[in-house]
C-alpha cells in the first residue's frame, strides 16, 4: 500500500526532546546569522549539480590507498580475482553505508536541533543543516545502489547516535552529532575525496565536504557560547557526556589511533559472507598480518578525527574539564588541543584543509 511503513526496517527511539518557541526575531549571534546566510548561498541540488550518467566500476578500488594493504592480508591474496574484485565492491559498499546511515543520524539530530535550540539565529541555521542531511542521505543511497547493495548499520556508529539522539539537553545533541560523529565523518570525507579513483564519487564527496565544514563550526560556534554561561554543575554534566561518547566511539574503532581490536562488525561479516570468507579465518589473517608488521597507516596528509577535529573542538568551547581531562588519561586517550586544521577547513568555503593540495 502507498506511503505504509516497513516495520521491518524501522528503531522506534523515546527521546526526552524539549521544544523551544522563540518569540524574540532578532539577530544576536552575527556568526551564526553568516553561518546561516552561507548556508543559503551553497545549496545545491543533487539532479543538477551531479552528473549521474557517469558509469562506475564495482570491480575497482574506489576509495583508493587506504584499502591497497588488503591484498598483504593472507586470506585474501589467495582469494581468485573474481572474489577480489567482488570483495572490493562489497567493502566499498559497507564502507559507504556507514556514511549513509550516519547521514541518517545525522539528518535527525539537525531536526531536533531546531526544535530545541533557544535563539532565533540557532532555529534558522540548524533547518539548513536539516536540509543539508537530507542531500547527503540522497546522494550516498544513490550512489551505493550503482555499486552493490546497502549494509546495515554498524552497532558502535548506532550506539554513539541513539546516546545523542536521547540526550537531555540540546547542548548535549550538538556535541554528539556536530563535534564527534560530525568530526568523523569530516575526517572520512576529506580523505576519501583524496583516495577516491572514481570521478562521481569525487564529486559528490566534495559537494558534501562544503556542508559538513559548516555543520562543525556550528557546533563551535554556538555551544561555547552555551557552555560558558552555564553553571558549574551543568558545565560537568556536558563533560562527562562528551568524554563518555569519545569514550564509546574510541573503544569501538581500535581506539584513537584504530590501531587496536576493534569490535565485531555484524554487516562486515556479511561481506565475508558474500565473498566466500570464514570469518575467523580473516581475522586471524588480520592477527597473522599485525605480527608481520602490515598495517594501513595513514599518509601524513590525510586528517586524524580524533587529533585534528574532535578533541580540539570539545576543549575550545569547553567541554573538557580538568576532571574528565583525568578520565581521558585513564581511558588512554590523548586530549590534543591543535586547532589548526579544525580552524582551516571552518574558514574555507570548500571543507578543505589549507594543507590539501586538490
Amino acid at each position: 500500500m502507498a506511503g505504509s511503513t516497513n516495520w521491518e526496517t524501522t528503531d522506534i527511539l523515546k527521546t526526552p526532546m524539549e521544544v523551544c518557541w522563540q518569540f524574540d526575531y532578532e539577530i544576536h549571534m552575527d556568526k551564526l546569522k553568516n553561518l546561516y546566510t552561507k548556508s543559503k548561498r551553497m545549496m545545491w541540488d543533487s539532479d543538477v549539480d551531479i552528473d549521474w550518467s557517469r558509469e562506475i566500476d564495482p570491480s575497482k578500488p574506489l576509495v583508493g590507498g587506504q584499502r591497497l594493504e588488503f591484498d598483504k592480508i593472507p586470506v585474501l591474496a589467495k582469494l581468485s580475482p573474481s572474489q577480489k574484485e567482488q570483495f572490493t565492491a562489497e567493502s566499498t559498499a559497507h564502507l559507504l553505508s556507514q556514511f549513509l546511515h550516519g547521514e541518517q543520524g545525522a539528518l535527525m539530530t539537525a531536526a531536533a536541533l531546531t526544535h530545541a535550540v533557544p535563539d532565533y539565529e540557532g532555529k534558522l541555521y540548524a533547518a539548513t543543516q536539516t536540509m543539508d542531511e537530507a542531500r547527503h542521505v540522497e546522494v550516498y543511497d544513490r550512489y551505493i545502489k550503482k555499486l552493490a547493495k546497502v549494509y546495515p548499520i554498524s552497532p558502535w556508529l548506532k550506539e554513539t547516535i541513539d546516546a545523542t539522539l536521547q540526550a537531555d539537553h540540546w547542548v548535549k545533541i550538538a556535541i554528539g552529532m556536530n563535534m564527534v560523529v560530525e568530526g568523523l565523518a569530516l575526517a572520512a570525507f576529506h580523505n576519501m575525496r583524496k583516495d577516491t579513483t572514481c570521478g562521481l564519487l569525487r564529486d559528490l564527496t566534495d559537494n558534501v565536504l562544503r556542508d559538513e565544514s559548516r555543520h562543525v563550526a556550528f557546533g563551535n560556534v554556538y555551544v561555547g557560547e552555551a557552555i560558558a554561561s552555564m553553571h558549574a554543575d551543568d558545565r560537568e554534566d556536558i563533560a562527562q557526556f562528551a568524554f563518555e561518547v569519545i569514550k564509546m566511539m574510541a573503544e569501538s574503532m581500535g581506539g584513537p589511533e584504530g590501531d587496536g581490536p576493534r569490535k565485531p562488525d555484524p554487516g562486515f561479516i556479511r561481506v565475508l559472507d558474500a565473498v566466500g570468507i570464514d570469518p575467523q579465518d580473516f581475522i586471524k589473517s588480520l592477527v597473522e598480518a599485525g605480527a608481520a608488521g602490515i598495517r594501513q597507516a595513514a599518509p601524513p596528509d590525510r586528517l586524524h578525527s580524533f587529533k585534528d577535529l574532535m578533541m580540539p573542538a570539545l576543549v575550545r568551547v569547553g567541554a573538557v574539564t580538568d576532571r574528565t581531562r583525568v578520565l581521558y588519561k585513564e581511558a588512554g586517550i590523548p586530549v590534543w588541543d591543535d586547532l589548526a586544521v579544525l580552524e582551516s577547513m571552518e574558514d574555507s568555503d570548500t571543507g578543505v584543509a589549507d594543507f590539501d593540495e586538490a
